[in-house]
């Protein structure tokens, strides 16, 4: 059974800072990429950023110089670093990984549950 456990959101003030992580655990082959999404209660889903398996990163244009994508394949755990944070970065932060499970041959795509980030005065 394939688990993404997603930690490190929180309160914190404008301008200030978290750092989310995202574990993946369970039976797993390898770890294609990897992937921050939000999603604002009656909004879709959006791609904030994403990581390859060789290291390439994607920002969604709005956290471009404040957010950092990075991963630790060793521990199969990606994370988001997320700096001058703003009141409109409030919401729920999911992670996402497509990866091959371990004893399959296709690629399949995985979620957290999601953690709640909230900047507030």
């Amino acid at each position: 059974q394939v688990q993404l456990v997603e930690s490190g959101g929180g309160l914190v003030q404008p301008g200030g800072s978290l750092r989310l992580s995202c574990a993946a655990s369970g039976s797993i082959s390898s770890i294609n990429a990897m992937s921050w999404s939000r999603q604002a209660p009656g909004k879709q889903r959006e791609l904030v950023a994403r990581i390859s398996s060789g290291g390439t990163t994607y920002y969604v244009s709005s956290v471009k110089g404040r957010f950092t994508i990075s991963r630790d394949n060793n521990k199969n755990t990606m994370y988001l670093q997320m700096n001058s944070l703003k009141l409109e970065d409030t919401t729920v932060y999911y992670c996402n990984a497509v990866l091959t499970p371990l004893g399959i041959r296709s690629v399949n795509n995985y979620w957290g549950q999601g953690t709640q980030v909230t900047v507030s005065s």
